[in-house]
Protein backbone atom coordinates (compact mmCIF):
# COMPACT_ATOMS: atom_id res chain seq x y z
CA UNK A 1 0.00 0.00 0.00
CA UNK A 2 1.12 3.21 -1.07
CA UNK A 3 2.29 5.80 1.66
CA UNK A 4 0.24 9.11 1.38
CA UNK A 5 1.46 11.03 4.89
CA UNK A 6 4.84 12.54 3.86
CA UNK A 7 5.67 14.77 0.92
CA UNK A 8 9.07 15.95 -1.34
CA UNK A 9 9.49 18.34 1.52
CA UNK A 10 9.44 15.33 3.55
CA UNK A 11 11.56 12.95 1.74
CA UNK A 12 14.24 15.58 1.11
CA UNK A 13 14.05 16.27 4.51
CA UNK A 14 15.04 12.53 5.08
CA UNK A 15 17.92 12.42 2.65
CA UNK A 16 19.57 15.33 4.63
CA UNK A 17 19.05 13.62 7.96
CA UNK A 18 20.26 10.39 6.95
CA UNK A 19 23.77 11.73 5.26
CA UNK A 20 23.94 13.84 8.19
CA UNK A 21 23.51 10.94 11.10
CA UNK A 22 25.50 8.87 8.64
CA UNK A 23 28.85 11.29 8.69
CA UNK A 24 28.26 12.61 12.19
CA UNK A 25 26.67 10.48 13.97
CA UNK A 26 26.92 6.71 13.48
CA UNK A 27 30.58 6.14 14.33
CA UNK A 28 30.93 8.24 17.08
CA UNK A 29 27.69 6.94 19.03
CA UNK A 30 29.22 4.08 20.56
CA UNK A 31 31.35 6.32 22.57
CA UNK A 32 27.98 8.45 23.27
CA UNK A 33 26.49 5.06 24.40
CA UNK A 34 29.44 4.38 26.70
CA UNK A 35 29.61 7.54 28.27
CA UNK A 36 25.53 7.88 28.77
CA UNK A 37 25.39 11.17 27.08
CA UNK A 38 25.69 12.78 24.03
CA UNK A 39 28.40 16.20 23.50
CA UNK A 40 27.09 19.17 24.09
CA UNK A 41 28.14 20.74 20.31
CA UNK A 42 26.15 18.41 18.85
CA UNK A 43 23.05 20.43 19.83
CA UNK A 44 24.61 23.20 17.71
CA UNK A 45 24.70 21.18 14.89
CA UNK A 46 21.31 19.84 14.96
CA UNK A 47 20.09 23.49 15.29
CA UNK A 48 22.37 24.31 12.27
CA UNK A 49 20.29 21.65 10.61
CA UNK A 50 17.03 23.43 11.11
CA UNK A 51 15.71 20.15 13.56
CA UNK A 52 14.91 22.81 16.09
CA UNK A 53 12.85 24.94 14.63
CA UNK A 54 10.60 23.40 12.40
CA UNK A 55 7.44 24.91 14.49
CA UNK A 56 8.55 27.44 15.89
CA UNK A 57 7.05 30.99 13.65
CA UNK A 58 10.22 32.69 11.10
CA UNK A 59 9.79 36.04 13.70
CA UNK A 60 11.65 33.97 16.01
CA UNK A 61 14.22 32.15 13.47
CA UNK A 62 12.28 28.73 12.94
CA UNK A 63 10.76 27.70 9.42
CA UNK A 64 7.17 28.40 10.97
CA UNK A 65 5.43 24.88 9.63
CA UNK A 66 2.81 23.82 12.21
CA UNK A 67 3.11 19.99 11.34
CA UNK A 68 4.87 17.37 13.48
CA UNK A 69 5.56 15.17 10.31
CA UNK A 70 9.49 16.31 10.14
CA UNK A 71 9.83 15.32 13.74
CA UNK A 72 8.01 12.09 12.53
CA UNK A 73 10.99 11.62 10.32
CA UNK A 74 13.71 12.02 12.53
CA UNK A 75 12.48 9.10 14.74
CA UNK A 76 12.10 7.32 11.54
CA UNK A 77 16.06 8.21 10.92
CA UNK A 78 17.45 7.88 13.99
CA UNK A 79 16.07 4.17 15.01
CA UNK A 80 17.19 3.23 11.25
CA UNK A 81 20.49 3.99 11.90
CA UNK A 82 20.59 2.76 15.38
CA UNK A 83 21.34 5.95 16.92
CA UNK A 84 19.56 8.76 19.37
CA UNK A 85 20.26 12.42 19.94
CA UNK A 86 18.42 13.11 23.38
CA UNK A 87 16.55 16.06 22.13
CA UNK A 88 12.96 14.09 22.18
CA UNK A 89 12.11 16.61 25.28
CA UNK A 90 13.11 19.64 23.62
CA UNK A 91 10.88 19.80 20.45
CA UNK A 92 8.01 17.40 21.74
CA UNK A 93 7.48 18.32 25.37
CA UNK A 94 9.10 21.82 25.77
CA UNK A 95 8.12 23.70 22.74
CA UNK A 96 4.38 23.10 22.82
CA UNK A 97 4.59 24.54 26.21
CA UNK A 98 6.62 28.01 24.97
CA UNK A 99 4.20 27.72 22.02
CA UNK A 100 0.65 28.09 23.95
CA UNK A 101 1.90 29.91 27.32
CA UNK A 102 4.89 32.13 26.51
CA UNK A 103 4.00 36.10 25.94
CA UNK A 104 5.31 38.31 22.90
CA UNK A 105 8.22 39.66 25.16
CA UNK A 106 8.82 35.69 26.45
CA UNK A 107 9.33 34.50 22.83
CA UNK A 108 11.53 36.81 21.75
CA UNK A 109 13.59 35.93 24.85
CA UNK A 110 13.46 32.07 24.69
CA UNK A 111 12.94 30.57 20.91
CA UNK A 112 15.87 31.99 18.87
CA UNK A 113 18.26 30.32 21.13
CA UNK A 114 15.85 27.17 21.72
CA UNK A 115 16.18 27.01 17.77
CA UNK A 116 19.73 27.53 17.08
CA UNK A 117 20.44 25.07 20.23
CA UNK A 118 22.54 27.48 22.09
CA UNK A 119 19.96 27.05 24.99
CA UNK A 120 17.93 23.53 25.40
CA UNK A 121 14.92 22.68 27.27
CA UNK A 122 13.94 20.46 29.43
CA UNK A 123 10.65 19.89 31.54
CA UNK A 124 10.87 18.64 35.19
CA UNK A 125 7.30 17.42 37.06
CA UNK A 126 8.16 13.76 38.29
CA UNK A 127 9.18 13.80 42.01
CA UNK A 128 11.00 11.23 44.07
CA UNK A 129 7.22 10.50 45.99
CA UNK A 130 5.41 12.35 43.20
CA UNK A 131 4.94 9.96 39.69
CA UNK A 132 1.48 10.11 37.86
CA UNK A 133 -0.29 12.13 40.78
CA UNK A 134 0.81 15.54 39.71
CA UNK A 135 -1.32 17.10 42.04
CA UNK A 136 0.98 15.76 44.88
CA UNK A 137 3.74 17.68 44.15
CA UNK A 138 5.90 19.00 46.92
CA UNK A 139 7.67 21.82 45.18
CA UNK A 140 7.10 25.49 46.22
CA UNK A 141 7.47 28.53 44.61
CA UNK A 142 6.80 31.59 46.86
CA UNK A 143 6.75 35.46 45.30
CA UNK A 144 9.35 38.07 46.79
CA UNK A 145 7.09 40.83 48.88
CA UNK A 146 8.32 43.19 45.98
CA UNK A 147 7.25 40.51 43.48
CA UNK A 148 10.45 40.71 41.83
CA UNK A 149 10.97 36.99 41.53
CA UNK A 150 9.74 33.79 43.44
CA UNK A 151 11.90 31.60 45.71
CA UNK A 152 11.60 27.78 44.00
CA UNK A 153 12.61 24.99 46.51
CA UNK A 154 11.95 21.20 45.70
CA UNK A 155 13.65 18.54 44.07
CA UNK A 156 12.98 17.01 40.49
CA UNK A 157 13.73 13.34 39.52
CA UNK A 158 13.60 11.28 36.31
CA UNK A 159 14.46 14.62 34.21
CA UNK A 160 15.28 13.57 29.99
CA UNK A 161 17.83 16.47 29.09
CA UNK A 162 18.04 17.58 32.89
CA UNK A 163 22.07 17.38 32.36
CA UNK A 164 22.27 19.59 29.78
CA UNK A 165 19.39 21.49 29.74
CA UNK A 166 20.01 25.39 30.28
CA UNK A 167 16.53 26.16 31.04
CA UNK A 168 13.75 23.92 32.51
CA UNK A 169 9.85 24.01 32.50
CA UNK A 170 9.37 23.39 36.36
CA UNK A 171 6.02 22.75 38.00
CA UNK A 172 5.99 23.80 41.74
CA UNK A 173 3.32 25.09 44.21
CA UNK A 174 2.62 28.75 44.43
CA UNK A 175 -0.30 28.29 46.63
CA UNK A 176 -1.73 25.07 48.62
CA UNK A 177 -4.43 23.17 47.28
CA UNK A 178 -7.99 24.01 47.91
CA UNK A 179 -10.02 21.46 49.80
CA UNK A 180 -12.15 20.71 46.75
CA UNK A 181 -9.42 20.89 44.40
CA UNK A 182 -6.23 19.35 44.97
CA UNK A 183 -5.02 20.19 41.50
CA UNK A 184 -5.21 23.89 42.79
CA UNK A 185 -2.14 25.64 43.34
CA UNK A 186 0.71 24.57 40.86
CA UNK A 187 2.80 27.34 38.10
CA UNK A 188 5.13 26.68 35.39
CA UNK A 189 8.35 28.44 35.33
CA UNK A 190 10.81 28.56 32.92
CA UNK A 191 14.21 28.54 34.89
CA UNK A 192 17.72 29.70 34.34
CA UNK A 193 19.96 26.34 35.23
CA UNK A 194 22.57 28.16 35.81
CA UNK A 195 20.75 30.08 38.74
CA UNK A 196 22.78 29.89 42.19
CA UNK A 197 21.24 27.11 44.21
CA UNK A 198 20.15 25.08 41.34
CA UNK A 199 21.91 21.94 41.26
CA UNK A 200 22.11 18.97 38.90
CA UNK A 201 22.32 15.59 40.91
CA UNK A 202 22.93 12.40 40.16
CA UNK A 203 22.50 11.38 36.01
CA UNK A 204 20.50 8.19 36.64
CA UNK A 205 21.58 5.19 35.20
CA UNK A 206 18.97 3.89 32.86
CA UNK A 207 18.07 0.39 31.59
CA UNK A 208 17.71 1.63 28.20
CA UNK A 209 18.13 4.95 26.45
CA UNK A 210 21.96 5.64 27.01
CA UNK A 211 22.65 8.32 25.32
CA UNK A 212 20.01 10.76 26.84
CA UNK A 213 20.53 11.74 29.96
CA UNK A 214 18.41 11.70 32.58
CA UNK A 215 19.02 13.39 36.31
CA UNK A 216 17.69 14.24 39.43
CA UNK A 217 17.43 17.74 40.13
CA UNK A 218 17.24 19.89 43.47
CA UNK A 219 16.53 23.99 43.96
CA UNK A 220 17.35 25.55 47.20
CA UNK A 221 16.36 29.13 47.50
CA UNK A 222 16.44 29.72 43.51
CA UNK A 223 15.30 33.24 42.96
CA UNK A 224 13.54 32.62 39.64
CA UNK A 225 12.52 36.11 37.89
CA UNK A 226 8.71 36.96 38.19
CA UNK A 227 9.00 37.29 33.86
CA UNK A 228 9.87 33.51 33.73
CA UNK A 229 6.33 32.40 34.93
CA UNK A 230 4.87 30.85 32.29
CA UNK A 231 1.05 31.38 31.50
CA UNK A 232 -0.81 32.01 34.88
CA UNK A 233 0.20 31.40 38.52
CA UNK A 234 -2.16 27.92 39.62
CA UNK A 235 -3.25 27.15 36.60
CA UNK A 236 -0.08 25.03 35.50
CA UNK A 237 -2.46 21.48 36.60
CA UNK A 238 -4.45 22.14 33.57
CA UNK A 239 -1.67 23.25 31.20
CA UNK A 240 0.26 20.04 32.02
CA UNK A 241 -2.89 18.34 30.23
CA UNK A 242 -2.77 20.46 27.41
CA UNK A 243 -0.03 18.26 25.20
CA UNK A 244 -0.77 14.63 26.15
CA UNK A 245 -1.92 14.04 22.80
CA UNK A 246 1.05 15.23 21.19
CA UNK A 247 3.60 13.31 24.02
CA UNK A 248 1.27 10.06 23.23
CA UNK A 249 1.62 10.55 19.73
CA UNK A 250 5.28 11.10 19.90
CA UNK A 251 5.78 8.00 22.02
CA UNK A 252 3.33 6.00 19.28
CA UNK A 253 5.37 6.53 16.38
CA UNK A 254 8.84 6.43 18.08
CA UNK A 255 7.50 2.99 18.55
CA UNK A 256 6.16 1.82 15.31
CA UNK A 257 9.45 3.67 14.09
CA UNK A 258 11.69 1.15 16.49
CA UNK A 259 9.59 -1.97 15.68
CA UNK A 260 10.28 -0.87 11.47
CA UNK A 261 13.93 -0.58 12.41
CA UNK A 262 14.05 -4.16 14.35
CA UNK A 263 12.80 -5.91 11.17
CA UNK A 264 15.46 -4.31 9.16
CA UNK A 265 18.42 -5.31 11.66
CA UNK A 266 16.70 -8.90 12.21
CA UNK A 267 16.34 -9.52 8.60
CA UNK A 268 19.74 -8.35 7.55
CA UNK A 269 21.01 -10.92 10.32
CA UNK A 270 19.28 -13.88 9.44
CA UNK A 271 20.35 -13.35 5.61
CA UNK A 272 24.12 -13.03 6.84
CA UNK A 273 24.15 -16.04 9.59
CA UNK A 274 24.66 -19.17 8.64
CA UNK A 275 23.70 -22.15 10.83
CA UNK A 276 24.09 -25.85 9.84
CA UNK A 277 25.31 -24.52 7.16
CA UNK A 278 22.48 -22.43 5.67
CA UNK A 279 21.60 -18.96 6.20
CA UNK A 280 19.17 -18.24 9.13
CA UNK A 281 16.79 -16.87 6.79
CA UNK A 282 16.40 -20.10 4.40
CA UNK A 283 14.59 -21.71 7.76
CA UNK A 284 10.96 -21.65 7.41
CA UNK A 285 10.00 -20.22 11.12
CA UNK A 286 12.75 -17.53 10.68
CA UNK A 287 10.63 -16.42 7.31
CA UNK A 288 7.29 -16.96 9.29
CA UNK A 289 8.52 -14.93 12.27
CA UNK A 290 10.11 -12.18 10.35
CA UNK A 291 6.41 -12.52 7.95
CA UNK A 292 4.16 -11.97 11.28
CA UNK A 293 6.64 -9.31 12.24
CA UNK A 294 6.32 -7.11 9.17
CA UNK A 295 2.32 -7.54 9.34
CA UNK A 296 2.22 -5.87 12.59
CA UNK A 297 4.60 -3.28 11.79
CA UNK A 298 2.50 -2.35 8.89
CA UNK A 299 -0.54 -2.04 11.35
CA UNK A 300 0.98 0.26 13.90
CA UNK A 301 2.44 2.40 10.80
CA UNK A 302 -1.04 3.02 9.35
CA UNK A 303 -2.26 4.01 13.53
CA UNK A 304 0.80 5.71 13.57
CA UNK A 305 0.03 7.49 10.81
CA UNK A 306 -3.63 8.28 11.18
CA UNK A 307 -2.55 9.62 14.66
CA UNK A 308 -0.26 11.61 12.90
CA UNK A 309 -2.86 13.47 10.42
CA UNK A 310 -4.89 14.19 13.30
CA UNK A 311 -2.66 15.82 15.34
CA UNK A 312 -1.30 18.20 12.61
CA UNK A 313 -5.28 19.23 12.22
CA UNK A 314 -5.84 19.64 15.40
CA UNK A 315 -8.43 16.90 15.90
CA UNK A 316 -6.09 13.95 17.99
CA UNK A 317 -8.78 13.60 21.17
CA UNK A 318 -6.97 11.99 24.16
CA UNK A 319 -8.58 8.93 24.02
CA UNK A 320 -7.40 8.88 20.29
CA UNK A 321 -3.81 9.31 21.29
CA UNK A 322 -4.04 6.69 24.07
CA UNK A 323 -5.08 4.15 22.26
CA UNK A 324 -2.27 4.85 19.32
CA UNK A 325 -0.04 4.46 22.62
CA UNK A 326 -1.13 1.59 23.66
CA UNK A 327 -1.81 -0.50 20.13
CA UNK A 328 2.06 1.11 18.93
CA UNK A 329 3.81 0.28 22.05
CA UNK A 330 2.36 -3.36 22.95
CA UNK A 331 3.53 -4.07 18.78
CA UNK A 332 7.06 -2.72 19.37
CA UNK A 333 7.24 -4.60 22.81
CA UNK A 334 6.72 -8.26 20.58
CA UNK A 335 8.34 -7.06 17.32
CA UNK A 336 11.63 -5.99 18.93
CA UNK A 337 11.05 -9.20 21.45
CA UNK A 338 10.83 -11.47 18.79
CA UNK A 339 13.83 -9.75 16.27
CA UNK A 340 16.38 -9.85 19.19
CA UNK A 341 15.30 -14.07 19.59
CA UNK A 342 16.07 -14.13 15.92
CA UNK A 343 19.30 -13.11 16.75
CA UNK A 344 20.21 -16.10 18.83
CA UNK A 345 22.90 -15.41 21.28
CA UNK A 346 24.35 -12.03 19.91
CA UNK A 347 20.58 -10.55 20.28
CA UNK A 348 21.76 -9.71 23.79
CA UNK A 349 25.05 -8.35 23.29
CA UNK A 350 25.36 -4.33 23.22
CA UNK A 351 27.49 -4.36 20.41
CA UNK A 352 24.27 -5.19 18.15
CA UNK A 353 21.51 -2.16 17.39
CA UNK A 354 18.83 -4.76 18.46
CA UNK A 355 19.71 -5.15 21.97
CA UNK A 356 20.05 -1.36 22.64
CA UNK A 357 16.58 -1.38 20.88
CA UNK A 358 15.23 -3.75 23.38
CA UNK A 359 16.02 -1.83 26.30
CA UNK A 360 15.40 1.59 24.32
CA UNK A 361 11.69 0.43 23.70
CA UNK A 362 11.07 -1.06 27.47
CA UNK A 363 9.80 2.56 28.92
CA UNK A 364 7.43 3.23 25.93
CA UNK A 365 4.89 1.63 27.80
CA UNK A 366 5.66 3.27 30.94
CA UNK A 367 6.70 7.19 30.48
CA UNK A 368 3.92 9.50 28.97
CA UNK A 369 1.55 7.06 31.02
CA UNK A 370 1.60 3.73 31.94
CA UNK A 371 -0.44 1.03 29.43
CA UNK A 372 -2.61 0.37 32.25
CA UNK A 373 -3.40 4.25 32.81
CA UNK A 374 -4.16 4.44 28.61
CA UNK A 375 -6.43 1.56 29.00
CA UNK A 376 -8.49 3.72 31.39
CA UNK A 377 -8.70 6.33 29.23
CA UNK A 378 -9.74 4.10 26.30
CA UNK A 379 -12.31 2.79 28.78
CA UNK A 380 -13.56 5.74 29.82
CA UNK A 381 -14.37 7.56 26.47
CA UNK A 382 -16.70 4.26 25.72
CA UNK A 383 -18.76 5.12 28.89
CA UNK A 384 -17.49 2.25 30.94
Amino acid sequence: MQRTVFNEDHESFRQMLRSFIEAEVVALHDEWFAAGIVPRDLYTKLGELGLFGVSVPEEYGGAGLDTYKFLAVQYEETTRAGVTFGTNVHVLLALPYLKLLANEAQKKRYLPKFVSGEEMWALAMTEPGTGSDLSGIRSTAKLSADGSHYVLNGAKTFISGGVHADRVIVAARTSLPRDDDRRFGLSLFAVDTSSQGWTVGRKLDKLGLRTEDTAELSFVDVKVPAEDLLGEEHRGFSYLGLNLASERWGIAFASYAQAAAAVRFAQQYVEERQVFGKPVASFQNTKFELAACKAEVEAAQAVADRALEALDAGELTPAEAASAKLFCTEVAHRVIDRCLQLHGGYGYINEYPIARLYADNRVHRIYGGTSEVMKMIIAKDMGL
